[in-house]
This record gives C-alpha cells, structure tokens and sequence, in this order.
C-alpha cells in the first residue's frame, strides 16, 4: 500500500522500552516501592506495578489493599503532611519526590 512504512517496521513493532511513559512508571514504582519496604508495608501491596496505557503514558498499578492496609497508608500520610512533608518545592510549583532520585538510574 502506498501509506505503508518501507522501512519495515509498523505499529506492531513498538517496544514499551522506547517510551519516557514507561521508565517515568517504572521510576515511579520503584521509588514507591522502596519507601514501601521501609514502612514494612511491601507484603500489603502485591498488585504494586508499572504499566502504561494505549497512549504509552506511564502509570503506577497500586491495586487493592485491605482497609488495614488503606489506614495505616492514610496515617503515614497525615504524618508526612503535618511534618511539612509537601512545603519544599522547586521552581514550577512541583513538590520534590524520592522518585526524582531515581531517575538516573534508566
């Protein structure tokens, strides 16, 4: 067909690998991950995952938690906030995450 690529790759041949999405979600998950571990909570999140969507934009997959899971991940956030956890932000108004440490590691 005339609108065909000729250099013999088409859409199927589109890898995840190429895609910012997927290491953004994949940092992302790693970062989330480790801090997970830390608050001992790394058994409570077992659907935790990187994916992205049919428009290659990353995702984070938490999935489901217990309500034991969902209230203790909720007190360790109110912890975060009320020790100023969210003040410290850079120029564009984007609040620095652990994630950010993670992005040279691609």
């Amino acid at each position: 067909m005339p609108d065909e690529p000729t250099d013999g790759r088409d859409a199927a041949a589109w890898s995840p690998l190429n895609s910012e999405g997927w290491y953004a979600a994949r940092n992302a998950t790693t970062a989330l991950r480790d801090v997970l571990v830390r608050a001992g909570l790394e058994k409570d999140f077992p659907y935790l995952r990187a994916d992205l969507n049919a428009f290659g934009h990353g995702l984070v997959e938490l999935g489901r938690v217990s309500p034991d899971t969902a209230e203790r991940l909720a007190e360790l956030l109110r912890l975060a906030l009320a020790s100023g956890f969210g003040g410290d932000r850079d120029d564009d108004g984007r609040a620095s995450t652990i994630a950010d440490e993670h992005k040279g590691r691609a």
